[in-house]
């Protein structure tokens, strides 16, 4: 099947096997895509604010630092707090890898996001949610392949598995932007009415991961088609920032760059580095243009400067408003609460990588 013969522009998505290769099917409506996540939620008892009271979002990254030593820290990523759980509780919801402190540890613990303490507790418990069904996601309107008819023809337990299978995710402009992993089987499929020999496909969706709906607008920002113009994401939230870069980062890498020569010179517009985000996304704009990428942490940003991602040692980066950077990075947390200078150790990765850094 040509995925794209005569609907270059009009695919959407492309369900694909992923240790072959082979496409299942395209289509143009998949529903599900954007969706609540499922998370971790965490009753912090004792709660004692190092500052303002958390409200809403708390973080891209928070991290629960026991204070007993030998335990490690406890990372809640999309981190948002629920509100106060009595007088002296809160409750913090996020997507948590089960590693770290056991549950019911007893004894002081600490709360960061990376760049300040939230506060502590001297215990905490998980809260085990009631068992859910997740929805299917439906594919509608599918051109089905070869393959994909073999199967639903046999309609088999085995059959119908796909295993591991990728959404593969396009722009308005037909190129590819990103995609989502997921090991899935087929739950239903039946004849769509969006035309004649198409389907509408339903897979299981319990592992699958949807994008949050809070980021809802940056994704379709950039399924209208990659910006145009730099500075694009300035005016956004640091939440929204890392959704924007996700894509920037997983766009980037599925790209083929072309590198600049030696000695070429580069010019960073410093005024909205802000966050940790705002951070890469300007290096990838300096480097690659409007919505490009160049690294989205230390050591992505080591790895593009060995080349390959438009960049050619040795050169010089003229860097302007760098006092946003420092005033707003100098400051962070490692995962276990230790400070550390983000910008200077920027500014190291940088210099060891050729790129002779001028500040302005």
């Amino acid at each position: 099947m040509q995925e794209d013969r005569g609907q270059r522009g009009q695919v959407r998505y492309t369900l694909r096997e992923t240790e072959r290769g082979h496409v299942w099917g395209v289509c143009v409506e998949a529903d599900g895509v954007f969706g609540d996540l499922q998370r971790g939620t965490y009753e912090l008892f004792g709660w004692v604010p190092d500052g303002a009271e958390i409200r809403g979002w708390a973080g891209s990254r928070v991290w629960m630092v026991p204070q007993e030593e030998g335990l490690g820290p406890w990372l809640l990523e999309d981190a948002e707090s629920l509100g106060p759980a009595g007088a002296e509780g809160l409750v913090l919801r996020g997507l948590d890898d089960y590693e770290g402190p056991p549950e019911g540890h007893r004894g002081l613990v600490r709360v960061h996001d990376g760049h300040r303490w939230l506060g502590s507790c001297r215990e905490f418990a998980r809260i085990v949610p009631a068992e859910q069904v997740a929805p299917p996601l439906p594919l509608s309107g599918l051109v089905q392949s070869e393959k994909l008819r073999c199967a639903l023809k046999k309609g088999t337990r085995r059959a119908l598995d796909l295993e591991e299978a990728a959404l593969e995710i396009r722009d308005d402009r037909g190129e590819p932007l990103t995609e989502r992993r997921w090991w899935t089987r087929i739950r239903a499929w039946h004849p769509s009415a969006l035309g004649a020999d198409l389907i509408d496909l339903e897979l299981d969706g319990s592992l699958f991961t949807p994008v949050p709906e809070a980021v809802r607008p940056v994704w379709e920002r950039w399924l209208a088609g990659p910006p145009d113009t730099p500075g694009a994401w300035s005016g956004l939230d640091t939440r929204q920032r890392g959704a924007w870069l996700d894509l920037v980062r997983e766009r980037g890498c599925r790209r083929t760059h072309q590198d600049h020569p030696a000695g070429h010179a580069y010019e960073l517009d410093g005024r909205y580095i802000t966050d940790v985000p705002g951070l890469y996304l300007a290096l990838g704009e300096a480097v690659n243009g409007p919505g490009g990428y160049f690294g989205g942490c230390l050591d992505a940003l080591d790895d593009c400067l060995r080349g390959t991602f438009g960049y050619t040692a040795p050169a010089p980066l003229l860097w302007r408003d760098a006092a946003t950077a420092r005033e707003h990075l100098s400051h962070a947390l490692t995962p276990d609460g230790q400070p550390y200078d983000l910008f200077a150790e920027a500014l190291d990765v940088l210099a060891r990588g050729g790129m002779h850094v001028t500040l302005a």
